[in-house]
């Protein structure tokens, strides 16, 4: 069901609170989060797949399951093999160096004019820690960067690197009983800054006036407003189908093969090494999370569809997980607004692809932030308000 108000929606409502607009935030379903919720107890994923059994007694406690519909990991495991090649050392060690206000740091490379593929050819990079680089650690979607001008990516390459140093094993960041508890914290947010949230309400129509929106009717009644922000089962006019994501979510009574048994890891299959343009994405959590039952594992695979076979698409990844005791597969549209909102006034999300991690989604939201108030978002000042309210020592 894409009839979901997801995290992204709500972040967007908290920023909005705290930035001092009136929100009013109405949602279809009866919880929070929409397609970035977390089912459980687990006979709810079960009935959602439509599968014909529950649960076998192996799978534990249904309600000591939380499993994400859309896995994101926030921003390596055992990578410490590749980091200690010299070369790629070397070329770690500039990138860490490198800063973009000190030409002394440059060491021959031009921010502005070297191409990504001349600075990887400078420290004599194979095509493996190439793909590694490009995918895994700058999370390029497709290999275009290694034609445009260095700066992005060594930016990129140095977020990935600090993020590790200050978090230790991994740089990324994942909430206790799975992303659920994102648009919750968001909605709670909101509500701080006197935003007013609305569940299991039905959306009747959405009221325009002269090519520009005036308000929501629901149930009768006209909520008005000025700006509305919704995702694209809302306004299917005003939307097209960009494609297709396949996602896998597998449940496992082992951790990954050659992950040295850790109970959560990203993994990567770069588009190279599998003959295709996309990506692949793992991303396996487990009970250490509070997201299973006790000694069971949950790997979601997804990849952008390619071919009229999705299923097969992912089998390079499938093997990397045997044996699996149970999947759940689902197929699902990829939307993009047509409307930029700038007459209308209202701002469409896209429909959450096949990475495993925010950044796509972050870009969004500073997308539709620029479109809504003509200004770029501006962290610092978020949390200059939110110092205001709650004092420095709070956050």
């Amino acid at each position: 069901d894409p009839e979901r108000f997801g995290l992204l929606e709500c972040i967007l409502s908290g920023i909005m609170s705290v930035n001092g607009k009136k929100v009013l935030h109405m949602d279809r379903n009866p919880y929070y989060g929409g397609e970035s919720s977390s089912i459980t107890p687990l006979e709810e994923l079960y009935k959602r797949f439509s599968l014909p059994d529950s649960p076998p007694e192996s799978m534990g406690r249904g309600r000591d399951w939380n499993v994400d519909l859309i896995p994101k990991f926030l921003m390596a495991n055992d990578l410490m093999g590749m980091f200690e090649k010299r070369r790629f050392r070397k070329f770690l060690v500039f990138v860490a160096n490198f800063d973009e206000n000190d030409p002394k740091t440059f060491e021959g490379v031009d921010p502005k004019a070297t191409t990504m593929r001349d600075v990887y050819k400078k420290f004599d990079l194979g095509q493996d820690v190439i793909d590694f680089t490009g995918h895994a650690l700058a999370l390029y979607r497709t290999d275009d960067y290694l034609d445009v001008p260095c700066l992005e990516t060594i930016n990129r390459i140095k977020l990935y690197s600090e993020s590790l140093a200050r978090y230790g094993k991994s740089p990324y960041l994942y909430p206790l009983y799975g992303l659920g508890e994102l648009p919750q914290g968001f909605a709670r947010l909101s509500a701080i800054y006197g935003g007013t949230y609305m569940l299991n309400k039905p959306v009747d129509e959405i009221v325009m006036e002269g090519g520009k929106v005036i308000g929501v009717k629901s149930e009768g009644e006209v909520a008005r407003c000025k700006q509305l922000i919704c995702d694209p089962s809302y306004i299917p006019d005003r939307v097209r189908k960009a494609g297709q994501v396949i996602r896998v979510i597998c449940i496992l009574s082992h951790p990954i093969k050659n992950t040295n048994d850790a109970n959560s890891c990203q993994i990567i299959i770069p588009q190279n090494q599998v003959n295709r343009n996309s990506d692949i994405y793992v991303c396996m959590i487990s009970y250490a999370h509070n997201v299973a039952a006790q000694g069971k594992y949950i790997a979601i695979v997804s990849t952008t569809v390619e071919t009229s076979e999705p299923e097969a698409e992912i089998e390079p990844a499938l093997e990397l997980l045997e044996p699996i005791d149970q999947k759940f597969v689902a197929i699902s549209d990829l939307y993009e607004p047509t409307d930029d909102g700038t007459e209308s006034q209202v701002f469409a999300s896209r429909s959450y692809d096949a990475t495993t991690h925010f950044e796509t989604t972050c870009n969004d939201i500073k997308d539709i932030y620029k479109r809504m108030t003509g200004t770029d978002f501006d962290f610092e000042n978020m949390k200059r308000k939110q110092n205001d309210v709650f004092g420095e020592d709070e956050q």
